[in-house]
């Protein structure tokens, strides 16, 4: 038994490093080509989230060092800012106008065009091109059509059509839901695009099984096509939700957050404050209060996946 053990041992010392450095190769090799990655993240994503947490616990300017004052801007922001509250609520009415109208929209168009096949093409590059104009062009766009003295509105205002003589980006009951309708815009054609791949991917025989079971179009889109396409719509829920939260462009070209907030956003707070009124640390608080409202939502749906939706 002796010799045995020391004819095997030598074996094994030989084979031991060869297999070290396959379990090296295999485990150490693709985080090698992970890294370059992953540091480029902490310094551009990491770094970034764990100053703005430090400098929002501080009173900066923006310039100079910063004075370390604890949850004194969160106190604020709570317990002492109109505005914050006001710009709040706007975002969650961004936030259900956003929810209902483009999804719906593009829910309705992408169902409308599936069964479509001769010049499909050109309907959907038609009803997508706004999405790809730029911010400041539609803004400026609509702006003029949407003027009572100029654009459409205000040639029909000449001619003495009701209604035409409002100023609906001056007004605070209307300006909100106007940039909305002018962001929609821009915004369904993509939902309808990316609705209609969906559509597209599901089995011909399911609608067929449906017709012979006496399904009429609605029951169709109902039982077959919503489930069929549930994946995408869920997720684009989920970034219409994040992405509400975020807005700034549109609102900021047009009115920039006038006229008296009465669309004024969380983001646009943001940039007013840090650099309008040099309160970069009041900024980074309300952009971290942002990122927990974002974070709430995303916690939701994984919540829900976990429980077994198929999202």
């Amino acid at each position: 038994m002796r010799d045995t053990a020391v004819q095997t041992h030598p074996s094994l010392a030989l084979h031991r490093p060869r297999w070290s450095r396959a379990r090296l190769r295999r485990h150490a090799v693709p985080w090698l080509f992970v890294l370059p990655i992953l540091l480029i993240n902490l310094l551009v994503v990491l770094g970034p989230a764990v100053a703005a947490v430090y400098y929002s616990m501080t009173d900066w300017s923006g310039i100079g060092a910063a004075d370390f004052v604890g949850l004194a801007n969160y106190q604020e922001l709570f317990f002492e800012d109109p505005s914050f509250l006001s710009a709040f609520v706007h975002n969650v009415v961004w936030l259900a106008m956003f929810l209902t109208v483009p999804i719906a929209m593009g829910l309705i168009a992408a169902s409308l065009l599936a069964p479509i096949r001769r010049g499909a093409l050109f309907f959907r590059l038609a009803l997508f091109i706004p999405y790809v104009l730029p911010s400041v062009v539609v803004a400026h766009l609509w702006s003029s059509l949407i003027h009572p003295d100029r654009g459409v509105v205000g040639w029909l205002n000449e001619r003495g059509v009701p209604g035409t003589d409002i100023a609906l980006l001056g007004r605070e009951s209307t300006v909100l839901p106007t940039i909305a309708f002018i962001d929609n815009w821009r915004w369904w054609g993509f939902l309808m695009v990316l609705f209609l791949a969906g559509m597209q991917n599901i089995p011909p025989d399911l609608f067929e099984a449906a017709r012979l079971d006496g399904a009429n179009r609605w029951q169709e889109f109902r039982d077959v096509t919503l489930p069929g396409i549930r994946p995408v719509l869920v997720f684009m829920i989920l970034m219409t939700s994040i992405w509400s939260f975020l807005t700034f462009d549109f609102i900021w070209i047009i009115t920039q957050g006038g006229p008296a907030g009465a669309s004024e956003v969380l983001s646009i707070l943001v940039f007013k404050n840090a650099f309008q009124n040099f309160e970069a640390g009041y900024a980074a608080a309300i952009g971290i209060t942002m990122s927990l409202f974002v974070g709430v939502v995303i916690s939701i749906f994984v919540v829900l996946r976990r429980r077994g939706w198929e999202i």
